[in-house]
């Protein structure tokens, strides 16, 4: 596959996330992208409906970039723990409920660890990555 160069314009940071915006806008400025964000321009955050990182992440893009008619980056991202089938997963942030605690999530991670009793603690941070452009052009990255 081809993948789709960026090229100087705008593009929107589909995130609401003030650390994220600060290091897109680090990233992608010095490329000749402006970077705008969603919280920037008042975009509504979409509900993470889907079922994987990658297609959260695509829901977020396609939202930004059909609101904007702009190409919009967002991402996807949390920790799949073995022993917890997985979980928290596309969960991560929200998984120790609302409002939504990294924190919180992170130390319901180590007290379900804690009573399965079991030593393996191997996990994974998953993260998914999608580009998308005002005339359908999709990519996606994860790892």
């Amino acid at each position: 596959m081809t993948h789709r160069p960026l090229s100087s314009g705008r593009l929107v940071a589909a995130t609401h996330n003030k650390g994220k915006i600060r290091e897109l806008k680090d990233l992608f400025e010095p490329l000749g992208l402006e970077v705008v964000s969603a919280l920037d321009l008042d975009l509504p955050e979409p509900e993470e409906t889907e079922d994987s990182f990658a297609c959260n992440a695509l829901l977020k893009a396609r939202a930004a970039s059909a609101e904007t008619g702009a190409p919009a980056l967002s991402d996807d991202s949390g920790l799949s723990v073995t022993l917890l089938g997985g979980a928290p997963g596309i969960y991560s942030a929200r998984w120790a409920g609302e409002p939504r605690d990294f924190g919180a999530a992170m130390e319901k991670v180590e007290r379900e660890l804690h009573e399965a009793g079991n030593s393996d603690r191997s996990a994974k941070f998953v993260c998914a990555l999608a580009v998308v452009w005002p005339d359908g052009h999709e990519e996606v990255f994860e790892g």
